[in-house]
């Protein structure tokens, strides 16, 4: 080998050792990777920026507005909630999150998808008194190889595509991958619900504390149009909130107390739910309620443009010791009062009639700029905004699906390019309102495009030096080694990276060496690079290799033990698929 040769193996050696072993952000150390290789002279300022302008990383940035259009709506949850029903064992529990959650992870992204099961699957544990840890890994899992279905399924197989568009002038199709993920949803999917049960501890998550938390009253409304009519309140999954609890209705002028599961909802009735301040996120994000104040309908601020906030009120407060209603609240800061703790707990009574002190907390529902308006304000001693708490605007959740449908449909029968249905399928969202521009932005995350795009010059520099070509050289040391045991070999390889490092940058480096081991075989390259997309995405055995293992380590209560454990069969069991498959449908 030459020097560059060296240098490269060692740039890429350094890269991996830092993402695994230090906290550094990972777009930081690629990026000084890729600065490296440049001022060395390895790669030409056009060479190591090429990722930039892939179709496959183009791809990912267009569908995070699409993905956002599917949350601003509330349609994922909008299916979830139809889907994941109301079940009363566990074993039934199991099976409606892994079925919903591979088969909607496979045409959204799956990070998504988890972040909106974990609130229902965390209320059912409450509801069967099940620990949480007996579902959530499986729900993460199920969701990983869901991905693998389709080329939109995963970043992963949009970054390998890329690759084979721009080096190989090949593209595969919408459901090629159909013919591995699928099998891998069953073998892994039945493994899951035979064996979870068994393998997981019966551990709580770390969930906040209800009593330990600024207790308030939400009042909310059963609108007369939703689905909650005629529903019981168990069968809506207003039972068990993760945050809060129902605590009465009043219907038709009558207070009712203590209303037992099978209550059926009626049209008008407003529910008073107690709880944490994130229990009035929760209730804005259900189809079919509306917030019960008036004066919520007579803010002059958009539907997408409002959230809920925390303000605790100060001694230059203009309001003191007159009530809400006296202190004109609303027009006077564009916010309406929500709800009122003081000292800790809930104030009970009328809230027109609540008279304002000083340390008064207020739950707002207002502008999203109303954080940085009164931040520095002498009004209110703190100010804090609930993350994530725009309600979703359930009326265009039809459409926003059926731009999602026409997408799939259209890439799957090659009228156009995964790209070019991404782009347009992006822009209608933002034409339609399904989410705005301002906030289509804030949902693009640009540290995994940059970790992503900056990769390629990694994979790059091993062609352009041979660095690849001596790795494949290493692996194939073995003489007369067979095309099926150097495929199990690149597969191995994937996974080890995967489970060390992000899944997109494993991608990325191991592609080079895919290709080199199948031209030093003298065979088709393409099963190498098959083997690479799936082993990337089969992240299993710890927190660190794929995000949504990461979301539900604190919910779960899990420990890098309850991975490994579950994770290394699951792996043994989709690599066996995996490898097997693969030759069967491009062969050697």
């Amino acid at each position: 080998m030459e020097l560059a040769a060296y240098l490269t193996l060692a740039v890429v050696v350094a890269v991996l050792l830092t993402l695994a072993f230090t906290r550094i952000a990972p777009d930081v150390i690629v990026m000084a990777a890729l600065a490296f290789l440049v001022v060395s002279g390895i790669l030409s300022p056009g060479e190591a920026l090429v990722g930039f302008s892939n179709p496959g990383v183009m791809t990912i940035a267009v569908l995070y507005a699409v993905a956002a259009g599917l949350k601003e709506t509330g349609a994922i949850q909008w299916i979830a909630h139809r889907l994941l029903g109301q079940p009363q064992k566990l074993k039934y529990a199991q099976l409606r999150v892994l079925l919903p959650a591979s088969g909607l992870s496979a045409f959204m992204n799956n990070t998504t998808v988890v972040a909106m099961f974990i609130p229902a699957v965390q209320e059912w544990a409450g509801r069967l008194k099940l620990p949480p840890s007996k579902l959530l890994l499986p729900l993460s899992y199920a969701a990983i190889m869901g991905g693998t279905c389709t080329l939109i399924g995963t970043s992963t197989n949009l970054v390998i595509n890329g690759l084979l568009q721009s080096e190989k002038g090949i593209s595969l199709t919408m459901f090629s991958l159909a013919w591995i993920g699928a099998p891998i949803v069953l073998v892994g999917g039945g493994f899951l619900y035979l064996f979870a049960d068994r393998l997981l501890p019966n551990r709580q998550g770390v969930l906040e504390q209800l009593e330990q938390a600024r207790e308030y009253a939400v009042e909310v409304i059963v609108d007369d149009k939703g689905p909650l009519v005629g529903k019981t309140i168990a069968g809506a999954g207003l039972r068990s909130l993760s945050h809060g609890y129902l605590a009465d209705i009043e219907r038709q002028g009558r207070l009712l107390t203590a209303v037992p599961p099978d209550t059926q909802l009626q049209a008008g009735d407003i529910l008073v739910f107690i709880g944490a301040p994130e229990c009035a996120r929760e209730l804005r994000r259900i189809h079919g309620l509306k917030p019960a104040g008036g004066d919520v309908h007579k803010l002059d601020i958009a539907h997408h443009r409002r959230c809920l906030v925390e303000a605790v009120i100060g001694p230059d407060f203009g309001g003191l010791n007159q009530t809400v209603r006296e202190s004109r609240f609303r027009s006077r800061y564009q916010a309406v009062i929500i709800s009122i703790s003081r000292h800790g707990k809930r104030l009970p009574g009328k809230l027109g009639a609540i008279r304002l002190q000083v340390g008064d907390t207020l739950l707002l529902e207002t502008a999203q700029d109303f954080v940085d308006q009164y931040r520095y304000r002498k009004d209110f001693l703190l100010v804090s905004g609930l993350n994530d708490s725009t309600p979703p605007d359930f009326r265009k959740a039809p459409l926003a699906l059926g731009i999602l449908g026409a997408m799939v449909v259209a890439s799957a029968t090659g009228l156009l390019s995964i790209l070019e249905a991404a782009l347009l399928a992006g822009g209608t969202m933002l034409v339609t309102r399904c989410v705005p521009a301002s906030k289509a932005r804030r949902y693009v995350d640009l540290s995994v495009l940059v970790v992503i795009a900056a990769s390629f010059a990694l994979g790059a520099a091993m062609t352009k030096t041979g660095a690849a070509a001596q790795i494949a050289q290493w692996l194939l040391l073995i003489d007369g080694l067979a095309p099926w045991a150097a495929l199990a070999l690149v597969y191995l390889m994937t996974v080890v990276f995967t489970e060390l490092i992000t899944n997109n940058a494993a991608a990325v480096l191991m592609f080079p060496i895919a290709v080199a081991v199948a031209e030093q075989l003298g065979v088709d390259f393409l099963p190498f690079v098959i083997a690479v997309m799936f082993a990337a995405s089969a992240s299993f055995m710890t927190p660190l290799g794929y995000q949504t293992n990461l979301m539900v380590l604190g919910p779960g209560g899990y420990r890098f033990t309850d991975y490994l454990r579950l994770g290394a069969p699951l792996s043994l069991l989709v690599g066996g698929t995996a490898i097997g498959l693969i030759p069967l449908v491009w062969p050697f």
